[in-house]
């Protein structure tokens, strides 16, 4: 499985989407909480390309893109492929 990281906010119903979605995949992410600020979040906008909205989402160190972009994928039957790096 790849590796998939997402940055998110408390409270954001597009973080829990999103991360329902790769749950029912059955897939583990690491989650960074950005609620607060801090570093992690000049790290996010920075690897998102100046993306500053969540969740931010990166499988195998490559930007995929937020909520929508993941679901636009796996609508498109590509988001188990990237997840198994096929």
């Amino acid at each position: 499985m790849a590796r998939v990281e997402i940055y998110t906010k408390a409270f954001c119903p597009y973080c829990h989407r999103a991360k329902d979605l790769l749950a029912k995949k059955g897939q583990a992410f690491d989650e960074y909480d950005i609620t607060m600020g801090g570093p992690q979040r000049a790290e996010m906008i920075e690897r998102a390309h100046g993306g500053t909205t969540v969740p931010q989402i990166f499988v195998d160190g490559q930007h995929i893109g937020g909520c929508d972009d993941m679901m636009a994928l796996d609508r498109a039957g590509k988001l188990d492929a990237l997840l198994h790096g096929q």
